[in-house]
């Protein structure tokens, strides 16, 4: 193990000289949170592909979705692909960098209040991603605590500690600029880790090659039938980790960034490449599960209860048998690497997941009721709020909630609130005030159905099954939420317009910040 903790040791002061390196050119607030709008398209494409993926989709994902669905799963990797990124970059890239450059904004609550002139919406939404973030972050850290114990045979809270510690210092250091770069490192780290994965994998004993997995997919184990409830479970799930990307800020950020038009043209296909290697592969390893031990999944549910299929793909890699080798498990080379992998991932993610959730609070929300803050005062209340943040997370990360739903309560009302104002106002001018309200408003009750219910379980251990049931059921509910935010957005504005053609703030689309003087 000890050429485990050599590599490791590598990535870790690799991420600490690079932090140190470009610390010095991030001077102010726009080089905090948008990186000076002078990334890129490899920096931005690799910058959104590791916080797109994380321990979230290696570990927590990858497993429960392979463990369900057998090879089915890999449909998930497939809609990241397609609707995650490059759906995503080319409707909604080049036009948010055009209108965040033009008008100078930073954060997307600040995007929502320039295009509805409203104060309090930017407020709300503020609060509701700082706290609903918060549960996203902690999921990647529930991520890395399985690995850890499972792989190093390490306290979690070890782990995480380190982890936390680590991303804390990424952000103090720089923010989005010190972030981006060390995403470009770490997205390299992240495909050749994927890569070297796939291969040991499928030459394992337990897959047995190509031919493994065709005789796999014969198998109801490994291609299941699936009626209309396990359908509509498997699409909820591709949807919700396809299209709730629209509309969580810290994706959207990365597009505020790009340095050109023609930069966010090269990211389009940057980005879907770097999600088809990661995504698909990920997913592909997540669905082999089943060629593995199922005394295996027993033995995980008996120890762990309800979180255990977040130990699936951590077991799959410490039993992995290679034909070469005379040892269980991948060689401690290849170990060190793969570890290093999901920790990129994670890093990156944490690091994205808490500056923006920071940013938003200290910049929309306190600067709102402070309005003559120095800058000086906003960058260092946005680094501090970032390391109570990371921590948030931590804290949030020892409850006993499986990963993937931890993440569904995040993205479902996050996505589910502000998705539909936010993407449809890059198309449609007549979109208005009300109709965002109303949309946010429904979006957001929706989504929160199975978080309220999670609560409920957590409070009282007597809940009726009907509400353990509902707080599982986040995917759905967040499939739901943004369809329904979305039709009532442009109803009611369609309604509020009386069924007119109308153009709702122009400045919004052909203004710039100077002729507002507030360049």
């Amino acid at each position: 193990m000890v050429v485990t903790w050599i590599t490791i040791g590598i990535y870790v002061a690799v991420l600490v000289v690079v932090a140190l390196v470009s610390s010095r050119s991030s001077k102010s607030i726009s080089d905090l949170t948008v990186g000076g709008r002078n990334m890129g398209a490899w920096l931005s494409a690799l910058s959104y592909g590791t916080a797109y993926f994380s321990a979230v989709m290696f570990v927590g994902y990858a497993g429960s979705t392979g463990y369900a669905f057998g090879l089915w799963g890999v449909l998930a990797g497939l809609g990241n692909v397609v609707f995650g990124s490059l759906l995503a970059w080319l409707l909604l890239a080049r036009r948010t960098r055009d209108i965040s450059a033009r008008l100078k904004l930073h954060t997307m609550p600040e995007f929502l209040e320039t295009r509805y002139n409203s104060k309090a919406l930017k407020l709300f939404s503020c609060v509701v991603i700082f706290f609903f973030l918060s549960p996203y972050s902690a999921s990647v850290y529930r991520g890395l605590g399985s690995i850890s114990q499972v792989l190093l045979g390490i306290d979690d809270t070890k782990f995480m500690i380190i982890i936390a510690v680590l991303s804390a210092l990424l952000l103090v250091f720089g923010g989005y600029l010190v972030q981006a770069r060390a995403d470009f490192i770490q997205g390299i780290i992240m495909v050749g880790g994927v890569v070297l994965l796939i291969f040991f994998m499928v030459r394992s004993e337990q897959v047995g090659g190509l031919q493994g997995i065709a005789e796999y997919a014969k198998t109801a184990a490994g291609l299941p039938k699936l009626d209309g409830k396990l359908w509509w479970a498997l699409l909820s799930l591709v949807f919700m980790t396809s299209f709730g990307t629209w509309g969580l800020p810290h994706m959207i950020q990365k597009y505020f960034g790009i340095r050109s038009d023609a930069q966010a043209k090269r990211g389009v296909w940057i980005s879907t490449a770097f999600a088809l290697l990661v995504a698909g592969g990920g997913y592909f390893i997540g669905s082999l599960c089943h060629r593995f031990s199922s005394d295996h999944f027993a033995g995980l549910e008996q120890i762990y209860k309800n979180t255990f299929k977040d130990y699936i793909i951590p077991t799959m890699l410490h039993d992995v048998k290679l034909p070469w080798a005379e040892t269980i498990g991948l060689p401690h080379v290849l170990l060190g690497v793969v570890l290093v992998l999901l920790l990129a991932a994670s890093v990156s993610t944490l690091c994205s997941v808490a500056l923006t959730a920071s940013s938003t609070l200290v910049m929309d929300f306190f600067r709102s009721l402070r309005p003559k803050t120095k800058e000086g005062s906003l960058k260092i209340g946005t680094k501090l709020v970032c390391v109570l943040f990371v921590a948030l997370s931590y804290f949030i990360a020892k409850s006993n909630t499986p990963i993937i739903n931890l993440m569904s309560y995040s993205w479902g009302i996050i996505s589910g609130s502000f998705l539909a104002p936010y993407v449809l106002s890059l198309y449609f001018k007549g979109i208005n005030k009300i109709g965002a309200w109303c949309s946010v408003l429904i979006g957001f009750g929706i989504a929160a159905i199975p978080a309220v219910c999670k609560i409920i379980t957590i409070i009282d251990k007597t809940a009726a099954p009907s509400v353990t049931i509902l707080a599982n059921q986040g995917s759905q509910y967040a499939v739901m939420a943004m369809a329904a935010s979305i039709v009532v957005c442009l109803l009611v504005s369609l309604i509020a317009n009386g069924f007119k053609k109308k153009i709702d703030n122009p400045f919004f689309y052909e203004g710039t910040r100077e002729e507002a003087g507030n360049a």
